[in-house]
């Protein structure tokens, strides 16, 4: 069985990204190919993450769903693969049930799910059959519309009510709690001013929802500098060098306070950061 203690009661979890897309934001068709995957999967780990996240679908704005078979088509292999060698646990980026299924029989130990359960309710059943870990994540709308005037009254307050109602529903399905951590979801149908509410607000959502808090920022576009591209995927490689900076500042404020898992692209500078803030807290 996953628990989430295994992982980051002593020290926070980096989790490293691996998209096995042809159209992710900023590593759209880098790891296409399984073996490009898994070569860099296995970077990842010399690296020393603690767990890697693999996703066949991109939910950047605007985005378009995948259809189950093609998500499996690019992602099996490469977690069949890993799981057998790589030495961390593996996760599965994916709201579909079917992808769940067949990736936590691959060898994959975690689910990240954005849609947390709302676009396929049978991934929760899913993952209580396996015994597997899940992520609840929140998102206002879905990845096609969500940058569409996303609103909330209270982001904060909306965004801790969201996970801790789906976590319960999560818990009910027979999800050991131990396995579920909650992801406030950073750019997903927010705002920059959202996002930065969410982030100076971190240490509240740690205290209030009764789960491992999972902070995605990796290279997201509110970090982007106000001369770069407007576009929601856009950006030159000097602008990803920015935000990847950008990055680095919200991982140790969020780490700072108490965030038990960052989810990022390049793991190196986060691994960084948290033996200087270990080191410091000495």
């Amino acid at each position: 069985m996953f628990s989430w203690l295994d992982l980051c009661a002593l020290r926070p979890a980096i989790m490293g990204i691996l998209n096995v897309t042809p159209d992710s934001f900023s590593d759209g068709g880098k790891f296409i190919d399984q073996y490009e995957a898994i070569s860099h999967g296995q970077a990842l780990v010399a690296q020393g993450v603690d767990i890697i996240d693999v996703g066949g679908e991109s939910t950047r704005p605007g985005s378009s769903p995948v259809p189950p078979a093609e998500q499996c088509r690019r992602v099996i292999p490469v977690i069949e693969h890993l799981s057998a060698s790589a030495g961390v646990p593996i996760s599965v980026d994916t709201q579909s049930a079917q992808v769940a299924d067949a990736a936590l029989t691959a060898g994959a130990q975690v689910v990240n799910d954005v849609s947390a359960g709302r676009n396929d309710p049978e991934i929760l059943n899913v993952v209580a059959q396996h015994e597997a870990g899940y992520v609840v994540m929140h998102m206002q709308g879905d990845p096609t519309s969500m940058q569409d005037r996303p609103h909330y009254d209270d982001v904060v307050a909306e965004v801790i009510d969201f996970l801790r109602r789906r976590s319960g529903l999560a818990r009910a399905a027979g999800i050991a709690p131990s396995a579920i951590a909650a992801d406030p979801g950073i750019g997903f149908g927010k705002t920059r001013d959202h996002n930065f509410a969410l982030l100076a607000h971190i240490s509240r959502i740690v205290d209030e929802v009764d789960a491992p808090v999972l902070v995605g920022t990796s290279r997201k576009g509110f970090l982007r500098l106000p001369s770069a591209s407007s576009e929601p995927d856009g950006g030159s490689s000097s602008d990803f060098a920015a935000r990847d900076d950008a990055t680095l500042a919200t991982i140790v404020w969020s780490l700072n306070a108490g965030v038990q898992i960052v989810r990022v692209h390049l793991p190196i500078a986060a691994l960084r950061a948290r033996s200087l803030l270990e080191a410091m807290a000495d």
